[in-house]
């Protein structure tokens, strides 16, 4: 028996994820510079490479496209999944401008890294203005490495002063709720946390507590626990973009109030993660990345698949995955 939904019940369930986020009404942290909603799948896009190790600009265009046909609320480059700390300044700027290039007029948020990784404030800065430059819609930095609670927010404030652009400040390590808390009253252009110090979790509720629900706070570590923490509150969920659209319509229908959709968009993600090479060899099938395609800070965008191994995930898709596209 096909997997394969009947058509008026695809049909149905395609209008049901269509634009649901916009009719949605929320709580929290407002809208980027461009009024879309900071809330969502931010996806951290990968950075594509050519078998020369030359940044591939069209493929990481391409990673914005996917988000823009299919209705991801956002994407952010460069971060820890991206090898941001392979970059050098040229790539850096090279593939911030094709990306907000690639993403204007679309409904994609477009946030840009402005950490730098020799932890040179003054370049943090410069890339905070050559964001707001090119148009991003907000920016988001790693913080500094060994820095106490005061270095800490002379950092984030002097990047938050830099630019109008809604600040994403993403902890590590032992960054305490207090301090992002204190942070948070301090900078007024914080409007979000990506929290992946200590154990999230646990720690959602009391930074959604002492911010008056004005901050939001988005997950990281893979999203692995998604269901989890949008029932605790989470605003937003950042995995790779390969599937960002999947958890994206499962995020929609969640706020949308159909739970058990959800949960069941979030299994077939589960599902097609479970074969042999699925998540890596996607982004060529998807038409993103090339089947020579390598990335910084991870493995190549082909996994080692002989023939047969490719003709399954591509058979996986068509059946189990592709009917539930949007956009």
């Amino acid at each position: 028996m096909s997997m394969r939904p009947r058509q008026p019940e695809r049909r149905e369930f395609l209008r049901t994820l269509g634009g649901s986020a916009l009719a949605l009404s929320f709580v929290g942290a407002g809208r980027t510079a461009g009024g879309k909603p900071l809330r969502g799948v931010f996806p951290i896009g990968q950075t594509p490479v050519t078998p020369e190790n030359e940044l591939d600009l069209e493929c990481l265009r391409n990673e914005v496209g996917l988000c823009n046909r299919h209705q991801v609320h956002g994407f952010a480059w460069p971060q820890i999944a991206s090898g941001w700390d392979t970059l050098s300044e040229k790539e850096r700027f090279d593939g911030a401008e094709a990306i907000l290039a690639a993403g204007k007029g679309g409904r994609t948020a477009l946030v840009i890294g402005v950490q730098d990784k020799d932890g040179n404030l003054e370049k943090s800065v410069g890339y905070a203005r050559h964001a707001a430059r090119n148009g991003a819609d907000a920016i988001i930095s790693l913080p500094p490495a060994k820095a106490g609670d005061s270095a800490m927010i002379e950092y984030y404030r002097a990047i938050g002063k830099a630019t109008d652009l809604p600040l994403i400040v993403q902890t590590q390590g032992e960054t305490s709720v207090d301090l992002v808390v204190a942070m948070f009253q301090q900078i007024p252009t914080m409007k979000c946390v990506k929290d992946e110090a200590g154990n999230p979790l646990a720690r959602v509720t009391q930074l959604r507590e002492r911010t008056g629900d004005r901050l939001a706070v988005f997950s990281g570590n893979g999203v692995r626990t998604m269901i989890d923490e949008m029932r605790l509150g989470f605003a937003g969920h950042c995995p790779m973009t390969v599937l960002s659209d999947f958890y994206a319509a499962a995020y929609d229908l969640w706020h949308a109030g159909k739970k058990r959709e959800a949960f069941d968009m979030f299994g077939r993600i589960q599902a097609f993660s479970s074969i042999t090479g699925a998540l890596g060899y996607l982004m060529v099938v998807r038409g993103v990345f090339k089947e020579d395609t390598r990335t910084r800070g991870g493995r190549g965008a082909a996994a080692p698949l002989d023939e047969s191994g490719k003709k399954a995930v591509r058979d996986a898709w068509d059946e189990f995955m592709k009917p539930y596209l949007r956009g």
